[in-house]
C-alpha cells in the first residue's frame, strides 16, 4: 500500500513519485552543469590553441593573424670620438637604412620571436657582414682624414659633416699605399750647356721666402684613428599589427642567439604587454619539437609579410598574409626546407602544420627560384 501525503491544495502525490521526480531534476542540472563546464573547456582550450586541429588554412589565419606582427628597423653607422657618440650618414653606402621583416607574439609579456638577422640586418650574410666591415674602415680613415685635435668636440658632428668632402680615404687607394710604379713618373730631359741658367741672388731670395711662409702656416694636428670607433647599431625598432591604420609600437632588442647556425632572436615591446587585440598567441606549447617527424609531402603554411609595406599596406590599413606549400626535405636537425612562396619581409614569420602547430621559423630562401625557403625549427625556440 503507497502511503500518500496531502498536499496544501488537497491533492494527494505518491512520496515515491516525488523522489524520483527531485532525483530526475537533480540529473537534469547536473547535465546542464557539465555541459557549460565541458564548453567552457572547450573555448578555453580552442583560445590557447591547446589541443585542437584547426584543420585548415583559413582557420589557421582567423586564429593567428593578429599575433603576426610587421618589424620595422631602422640603423645606422656611428662613430665613438674620444667617447663622443655621433651618427655618421654622409656616404651613399653609409647611409641610415630601413629594413622590413616578420615576428609573432608567444605570451602575454609582449615577447615576439624573430630572426637574428631581422635584428641585426648587418650580420645577415658573409657578403653583407664583409661589406659592413669595409665601411667601418673606410669611416675610419676618412674621419681622421679630416677631424683636427683642435675641434670642440660637441663641433665633432658638424664639423664632420661640413668637410667631409674633402675626405680623401678609400680602402682602394689604403691598399695601393707604398706601391711605386716608376712607369708614372715623367721622362727627364737631357740637359745641354745652352739650356743651364746660373743660380744667381734672386733665386736664392725667393727660395727662402717660401720656406719662411711655409714655417709660418700653422701645422693641424689630426685625431688618431686609434681614437676612432665606428660601427653599426639600431636607431628605431617598431612593430605594426594587422589590420592597423600605420600605428607602430615601439620595441626593444631582448635576446639574440649566440649559435650562428640558428638565426632567431627575441623583441619585445616596450612596455611588457601584448595587446589585448591579439586573442590568439601562438603557443610555444603546441610547437612541434620532433623536428624528425616532419616529413616531406607534410602541409606547410606561413603567415607572414613578404616584401614588407610594399605588399602590406592596403587602403584599409596593414594586411598579412597567407602562403602555404609542403615539406620538401628532412630537418638537419636545424633548419628545414619547404615549397612556400616566399621573399624579403617574410624573414621571422611562423611557418605551421595543418593542424596549426608551429613547426618553423622562416628564415631564407633561393632568390632566383621561388619554393625553396627555409625556417629554423621550433625547438630551438625555447632553448633561446
Amino acid at each position: 500500500m503507497k502511503i500518500r501525503k496531502i498536499e496544501p491544495n488537497g491533492d494527494l502525490t505518491p512520496i515515491g513519485n516525488k523522489k524520483s521526480l527531485l532525483k530526475i531534476t537533480f540529473i537534469i542540472l547536473g547535465s546542464i552543469v557539465f555541459t557549460l563546464l565541458s564548453l567552457t573547456g572547450y573555448v578555453y582550450y580552442k583560445k590557447e590553441g591547446k589541443n585542437i586541429c584547426l584543420g585548415s588554412d583559413t582557420k589557421i589565419y582567423n586564429t593567428y593573424k593578429d599575433a603576426v606582427v610587421l618589424i620595422k628597423h631602422k640603423y645606422g653607422y656611428f662613430a665613438k670620438i674620444k667617447g663622443v657618440e655621433i651618427q655618421i650618414n654622409e656616404d651613399e653606402d653609409t647611409k641610415e637604412e630601413t629594413s622590413y621583416g616578420t615576428g609573432f607574439f608567444v605570451n602575454r609579456n609582449g615577447n615576439i620571436v624573430t630572426n637574428s638577422h631581422v635584428l641585426q640586418p648587418w650580420n645577415s650574410s658573409g657578403e653583407e657582414q664583409e661589406k659592413v666591415n669595409r665601411n667601418i674602415r673606410n669611416l675610419r680613415m676618412k674621419i681622421a682624414s679630416i677631424l683636427t685635435t683642435d675641434v670642440s668636440e660637441d663641433d665633432y658632428e658638424s664639423f664632420i659633416s661640413s668637410n667631409w668632402r674633402s675626405a680623401s680615404y678609400n680602402e682602394a687607394d689604403g691598399e695601393d699605399e707604398g706601391d711605386y710604379d716608376e712607369s708614372n713618373e715623367e721622362p727627364r730631359q737631357e740637359s745641354t750647356g745652352e739650356e743651364f741658367v746660373s743660380s744667381n741672388d734672386t733665386e736664392t731670395d725667393t727660395i727662402k721666402e717660401s720656406t719662411d711662409i711655409a714655417e709660418a702656416i700653422p701645422v693641424k694636428e689630426y685625431v688618431s684613428k686609434d681614437d676612432i670607433e665606428v660601427y653599426v647599431k639600431t636607431i628605431e625598432i617598431e612593430v605594426a599589427l594587422h589590420d592597423s591604420e600605420g600605428d607602430w609600437l615601439s620595441c626593444e632588442i631582448n635576446k639574440i642567439s649566440e649559435d650562428a647556425n640558428i638565426d632567431l632572436g627575441i623583441l619585445q615591446l616596450t612596455n611588457h604587454e601584448t595587446p589585448q587585440s591579439v586573442e590568439n598567441i601562438i603557443d610555444l606549447g603546441n610547437a612541434v619539437e620532433d623536428d624528425q617527424s616532419l616529413m616531406p609531402g607534410q602541409k606547410a603554411i606561413m603567415i607572414g609579410y613578404p616584401l614588407g609595406m610594399d605588399l602590406a599596406q592596403t587602403n584599409s590599413g596593414i594586411k598579412v598574409q597567407l602562403y602555404n606549400g609542403q615539406i620538401s626535405k628532412e630537418s638537419d636537425g636545424n633548419k628545414i626546407q619547404y615549397s612556400i612562396t616566399s621573399t624579403h619581409g617574410a624573414s621571422g614569420a611562423p611557418v605551421f602544420n595543418e593542424c596549426g602547430y608551429l613547426i618553423a621559423v622562416n628564415f631564407s630562401g633561393v632568390d632566383q627560384v621561388q619554393g625553396i625557403n627555409f625556417g629554423i625549427v621550433a625547438k630551438h625556440i625555447n632553448n633561446l
